[in-house]
């Protein structure tokens, strides 16, 4: 049986997914919150530009939350949770932790996930910008 090897998101890749997320919302002049997360949804790296929303630490955290509970970009949920949507009620399932505004996505590595990011405070591009910039860096970091 040939063995699987995942890579493991831990604090140092945390930060630099961070870290490039925080670039991303510079670049594009929004001030954000950002989390990522371990595959258990736990915190592992959190951080809030200076001047960003006050929501924006609890609404990163879970969007990257949902990200990894769902396996799914929250952005992708949308429709689902809408009334009349196979998902419609979610939002109050799990203590209200489920968040289905962009700017989350899931973190994976050789078919499982393993972690999620989260961004909160700019508008739903510009989170979702963000997003994708970390997640573009976790590919890179699992890769090597």
């Amino acid at each position: 049986m040939a063995r699987v090897t995942r890579f493991e998101l831990d604090l140092k890749a945390a930060q630099a997914l961070i870290a490039v997320a925080v670039q991303t919302a510079a670049d594009n002049d929004a001030l954000v919150s950002v989390a990522v997360v371990d595959g258990g949804g736990h915190l592992i790296a959190f951080a809030r530009m200076d001047g960003a929303e006050i929501a924006g630490p609890r609404l990163a955290t879970d969007k990257a939350y949902t990200a990894v509970a769902h396996r799914a970009a929250t952005a992708d949920l949308q429709q689902l949770v809408a009334p009349g949507g196979e998902l419609a009620g979610m939002y109050a399932a799990d203590a209200g932790r489920y968040i289905c505004f962009p700017g989350g996505h899931p973190l994976w590595s050789e078919n499982r996930v393993v972690g999620g990011v989260g961004v909160s405070g700019g508008t739903a591009e510009q989170d979702s910008a963000c997003a994708r910039s970390a997640h573009m860096m976790f590919d890179e970091l699992s890769r090597t």
